[in-house]
């Protein structure tokens, strides 16, 4: 397999999360529309979406706020719902964390969902790759997802209620997060806490200000797991 140099890494990042855009496109749009509605100026709305660069936390505490929910409930909400990158950053220290400190600071900031997928996907199937490689790469995805989260978000906090219901930019956000979970379902423990978090997340649909989301994603952790260390004491006691 052809070694990859840095610069050839970044552009093949950067192709690698090219197909992403079909969803980032009508996802940071939506996102733009859902802020004006709720009431934020295109200062807020742009200022939100640079800051916190998470299409689902920012999703969830917009909607906690419309349903008049305590800020602090809201802020809450969208930390449990950003959990998921402290994960993603444990997955990552193996094949980055030997960078320095400010460029971690900054993969830190960039991280979102689609290239966190693609990257640790690629560094699997590359396990030959160098570390500078390895980070190149890893911007290569960030710079062609960000900038299309952020120009798009402007045009749907801009044009605002001239986009037509029909046009119906909220599939994007199931879809996005389906092409994303699918790929790394790939032992009995993830399946376990997919089902474990689907079926949560229908049970606890009633429970105020969406902590529902809260009570799902921490048993699917839990259920998972769970599940893995079964699996390993099945198998110890199968070998000895």
């Amino acid at each position: 397999m052809t070694e990859l140099t840095a610069r050839r890494a970044f552009w093949r990042g950067y192709l690698d999360c090219a197909p992403f855009i079909l969803i980032v496109i009508p996802y940071s749009m939506l996102f733009g529309v859902v802020a004006r509605d709720a009431g934020l100026d295109l200062f807020q709305t742009m200022s939100m979406t640079i800051l916190v660069i998470a299409g689902a936390a920012q999703f969830t505490a917009l909607a906690l706020l419309q349903d008049n929910a305590p800020v602090f409930i809201a802020l809450l909400t969208a930390l449990a719902v950003n959990l998921r990158m402290a994960m993603y950053s444990a997955a990552l220290v193996p094949h980055i964390g030997h960078a320095r400190f400010s460029v971690r600071a900054l993969m830190a900031y960039l991280m979102v969902d689609q290239a966190f997928a693609v990257c640790v996907k690629t560094y699997e199937e590359r396990p030959d790759m160098q570390p500078a490689a390895k980070v190149a790469y890893y911007f290569g995805c960030m710079m062609l997802i960000c900038p299309f989260w952020y120009g798009f978000t402007f045009v749907g906090a801009y044009v605002g209620q001239a986009i037509p219901a029909s046009l119906s930019l909220d599939f994007a956000l199931p879809i996005c997060f389906i092409a994303l979970t699918g790929p790394l379902l790939r032992s009995v423990p993830h399946y376990v806490a997919a089902l474990v978090s689907g079926v949560a997340i229908l049970c606890f649909a009633w429970v105020p200000w969406n902590l529902g989301i809260m009570v799902a994603a921490t048993l699917a952790m839990i259920s998972g797991a769970q599940t893995e260390l079964y699996l390993r004491r099945r198998a110890a006691k199968g070998a000895a």
